[in-house]
């Protein structure tokens, strides 16, 4: 990262420097061509004497006197006399039978027309330009003032030693600061990046901070479920112990033949009763392992909620009896979308929670209605209850209230932690009121 900052940062400078250098050439180089007409333009009038008439014999004398009695060829500029036909009259350095008409260039049609005039024409190959000055007298004859000039390209050429000295002074500057900035603006990063727990101590970007502290929860959260999977695994080999245990003690006393006659059945009951409470466990585990990596979008159709929550009160009403527990169903028709198989899991849980915990003679009521046009199961029981404390509890993993009465009933501890997961794929709300000895009211709103 530190590599690409330098580069972007260098070819930046760069650019800045070649683009600030032509720009201030080009700049300089207006400006320059400004001055040279302004002096064309001011030694034109004073020739002219303010635009009445101009005399060879004058402009001789004036170039003569300027030139310190030198030849005026030398002059470096060059003055002509054009008649209002455009033929030439007078040139201080060339012969005007030999020049050809003047009317059609660009600088003396300007000065037909506006009374002044100027052009400027670059030779290709001597590199220069010539500046053209023009000024219409009062007779009718056109005075042009000339001198030539180096044009940009042959400005810049020489002064390129000068000007690449200037870009290498300039880009090793750049590249120290390149480096001092990449360094600052990373520092705070890097020291987040070592240090994530102490974020509001350190002088951080205030724009990472919610990405810090994204990454620090998304940390805590891989963390906690690590524990919760080791803690999941642990309680998991302690749960299967149990019953294989019991599996494995009662099948060697029948292998040894230290049991007969009754004791054979009772063992017999007991090995049937641990090999159930062990497929249960079994199956209950890989399907939460299952819900875990469920994906959160998966289609839904649309189901009758009542319909369901029917099947499930017929299915488990056998079970009720067997406990003295009356179970009823209240309700209507309702509509929603949903996975059938999570929702009947989702429905059977929660019952055969609510007829384990309960009291002999007590009762579970199903319902099923809309509640500010949102579908609600509520599953209440008339049972032993949860206290408060271990209310925020009871849908974690294995954790049971009473451990004693959970596992005389076969319960593995799952049950709600599989409602938990099936609420969460259905983007529903789940709350959960409960009072000791008086029963529990547990509402899943879709």
């Amino acid at each position: 990262m530190k590599k690409k900052i330098n580069r972007q940062l260098m070819f930046i400078s760069a650019m800045a420097v070649v683009v600030t250098l032509l720009s201030m050439a080009a700049v300089f180089y207006h400006i320059f061509q400004r001055q040279v007409l302004d002096d064309l333009r001011m030694y034109a009038r004073m020739l002219s004497g303010n635009g009445r008439t101009v005399s060879a014999d004058k402009i001789e004398e004036e170039l003569y006197a300027g030139a310190g009695g030198s030849d005026a060829a030398d002059e470096p500029v060059r003055i002509t006399v054009i008649s209002p036909e455009g033929t030439a009259v007078y040139d201080s350095n060339a012969d005007v039978d030999r020049m050809d008409n003047h009317a059609d260039r660009p600088e003396v049609r300007e000065a037909f027309a506006k009374g002044e005039g100027s052009s400027v024409r670059r030779s290709s190959t001597m590199r220069r330009n010539t500046f053209y000055f023009t000024l219409l007298l009062e007779d009718g004859s056109v005075l042009r003032v000339a001198r030539e000039a180096h044009s940009i390209w042959s400005i810049l050429y020489r002064a390129l030693p000068v000007m690449l000295a200037i870009v290498c002074v300039l880009l090793a500057l750049c590249l120290f600061l390149s480096h001092y900035l990449t360094k600052s603006l990373l520092a705070p990063i890097e020291q987040m990046a070592a240090d994530m727990d102490c974020i509001g101590d350190k002088a951080i970007y205030e724009e990472l901070v919610p990405f810090a502290e994204t990454i620090r929860q998304q940390h805590d959260a891989i963390l906690r479920n690590a524990d919760m999977r080791q803690e999941f695994s642990a309680n998991v080999s302690h749960e299967l112990k149990s019953p294989l245990a019991v599996i494995s003690g009662y099948s060697e006393l029948i292998e040894n033949g230290m049991a007969s006659g009754q004791d054979v059945l009772r063992f017999a009951a007991e090995i049937h009763k641990s090999a159930g409470r062990l497929l249960t466990l079994i199956n209950d585990t890989i399907r939460l392992s299952e819900l875990d990596v469920i994906d959160r979008n998966i289609p839904f159709e649309e189901l009758d909620l009542y319909e369901i929550a029917k099947d499930s009160v017929s299915i488990l009403q056998l079970r009720a009896e067997e406990r003295s527990v009356m179970l009823t169903l209240e309700g209507s028709a309702c509509k929603m979308p949903g996975d059938r198989q999570m929702i009947e899991e989702l429905i059977y849980n929660l019952c055969d929670n609510a007829i384990n915990y309960n009291n002999i003679g007590g009762s579970v009521t199903v319902s099923v209605q809309r509640v500010e046009g949102r579908p609600v199961l509520r599953v209440r029981d008339t049972g032993i209850g949860i206290p408060r404390e271990y209310q925020d509890r009871i849908f974690e993993r294995f954790y049971r209230v009473d451990k004693s009465r959970s596992k005389s009933t076969g319960g593995t501890g799952l049950g709600l932690a599989i409602v938990k997961h099936i609420v969460e794929a259905h983007h529903a709300k789940l709350s959960l009121t409960s009072e000791p000895g008086k029963g529990t009211d547990i509402a899943v709103t879709f």
